[in-house]
């Protein structure tokens, strides 16, 4: 049975579920920051994904890429499957600026996230599902 590890469950917002994946949003303001979770049981790597579930998560990667630079408008999109923290498997879409806080580096080394208030916070919930929705 999915169950979504704690350390995600305390760093993001849920904004939807996908046929595989559970969308999050990261709670960090300085970058616009979306995480896939598939939905599957005991996972830490892609390769652990039936070949069915690999290629619904390429797709689900392209979808919130897309609407994250629709939405955005970053000059570049990271993807990356980590897991150094948490194992569960997990995939980070963040859109980066050129001038971000965590130029030229990564943003896991950019300090301490800086959280949403709860006014910003339901405005970027709401832009996000509306980018996704398209």
């Amino acid at each position: 049975m999915f169950a979504l590890h704690p350390q995600l469950a305390a760093d993001t917002h849920l904004i939807a579920d996908w046929p595989l994946s559970r969308v999050l949003l990261m709670d960090d303001r300085r970058f616009p920051w979306l995480i896939l979770v598939p939905r599957r049981p005991q996972l830490c790597e892609i390769h652990d994904l039936a070949p069915a579930d690999r290629a619904q998560l390429m797709e689900e990667i392209v979808r919130a890429s897309r609407a994250l630079s629709k939405a955005w408008a970053p000059d570049k999109i990271n993807v990356a499957a980590l897991g150094n923290v948490v194992r569960q498997l997990h995939i980070h879409i963040v859109g980066r600026r050129k001038d971000d806080a965590a130029q030229p580096g990564l943003v896991w080394a950019a300090g301490p996230a800086q959280r949403y208030s709860p006014a910003a916070l339901a405005d970027v919930i709401g832009r996000a599902k509306a980018a996704l929705a398209d």
